[in-house]
């Protein structure tokens, strides 16, 4: 995959061209074809990314080339941003008659929450596979549906629907359970598949692709609920979305030394389930262990993995973003509230509107959310 900067793809003697002029891309194109050529490469596909203000090249080996020599080459070429494998992801999967038993409804106190805030308007990017939008309780909670899954239709499936019902499910509807910010709109961005063999993929192409979408339509909250490796494009995207104030939450890897990308990246929300808390002090813990939520064929079930952790905590960006929308990511982070086991959603919302909302009692006169008592 090629990342080709505009600067660059100037034709001699052409003048006055736009990053977003249709010659200058062609022009651009031009030039990509040249150097799949030039490399033995097999061009698949390109996307215009203009949060980054870049176009992106696939390219396919031949059989039998390495990567290796070709991306040293690449690295090298005047004509070329920079060049990278493209990576694989993979999903952290492991009122209404559900909500009682869903973990976070009582230590969250999510009932008492909602009086004070839902979510309302806050648009949450999910980033995953596809989420079945006609499920009751989804059902016009999906304001953007976008698939970034090359060669197939959008589809809905199991590991996109079960995030996005922790995230937004509607509450008081008489069936299922209840979102965190039942308020809040989603996008859902199909960027990941589900595989035969019932797991979720994704790579750096598509997710790319759809965190670029994200970016350029308004996005507050973008959940990632999935891990692979370090990736420079992924990065730098997330990198605009911090700059921009965007709150990107990332599923913590068990399974890697350093909890997987995105969670490991600065500035993301890491966030592992509780119970399975790793020794790094800035990943947050919340819900993520028999949790009902939406799945396919207008059904709900029980699910557990980290993917779904972060979902709770898109829910808890959405509602705090609903209240303080502006609030700078450094002083965000500085105001969550963490309990025993997990992050407070209750006590977060008293600290941030000054007010005992959610089921406690003042230990002094003192308004300041450190000093209200939690009632049981």
């Amino acid at each position: 995959m090629l990342h080709l900067p505009a600067p660059h793809f100037r034709p001699d003697g052409y003048h006055g061209a736009t990053y977003r002029d249709d010659a200058a891309r062609a022009a651009r194109r031009r030039i990509a074809e040249a150097l799949a050529r030039e490399h033995g490469l097999a061009l698949v596909e390109d996307w215009a990314m203009p949060a980054l203000n870049v176009d992106c090249y696939r390219m396919q080996l031949a059989p039998g080339q390495s990567s290796a020599p070709v991306l040293e080459a690449l690295a090298h070429d005047a004509r070329v941003k920079w060049a990278q494998p493209v990576q694989s992801y993979s999903a952290q999967a492991g009122s209404d008659p559900l909500y009682p038993v869903q973990p976070a409804a009582q230590p969250w106190q999510l009932t008492e929450v909602r009086k004070v805030a839902t979510g309302r308007k806050v648009l949450v990017a999910v980033v995953d596979s596809g989420i079945e939008t006609d499920h009751p309780d989804l059902a016009g909670q999906v304001a953007i549906k976008e698939n970034f899954v090359d060669g197939q239709r959008y589809a809905s499936e199991t590991h996109g629907t079960a995030v996005a019902g922790v995230i937004a499910a509607h509450a008081g509807n008489g069936v299922g359970i209840e979102g965190v910010a039942p308020g809040a709109r989603l996008m859902a961005l199909r960027a990941c598949w589900q595989s035969p063999d019932g797991a979720t993929r994704c790579n750096s192409f598509t997710l790319g692709k759809a965190l670029n979408y994200a970016l350029l339509h308004g996005a507050q909250v973008i959940n990632m609920s999935l891990s692979g490796p370090d990736d420079r494009l992924l990065q730098q995207l997330i990198d605009v979305a911090r700059a921009r104030g965007i709150r990107v939450v990332g599923a913590f890897d068990p399974t890697r030394t350093d909890g997987g990308f995105p969670a490991s990246y600065p500035g993301v929300f890491a966030v592992a389930a509780e119970g399975a808390m790793p020794h790094a002090g800035n990943v947050l813990a919340a819900p993520g262990r028999d949790i009902p939520t939406t799945m396919t064929g207008a059904r709900w079930g029980m699910v557990s993995g980290s993917s779904y952790a972060a979902a709770h905590v898109s829910g808890m960006m959405a509602v705090l973003s609903e209240l303080k929308p502006r609030m700078p990511l450094t002083e965000l982070r500085d105001s969550l509230v963490t309990g025993a086991t997990s992050l407070d959603l209750c006590a977060t919302v008293t600290r941030f509107t000054g007010k005992c909302t959610c089921g406690c009692t003042p230990a002094n006169t003192s308004t300041s959310a450190a000093n209200y008592v939690r009632t049981p």
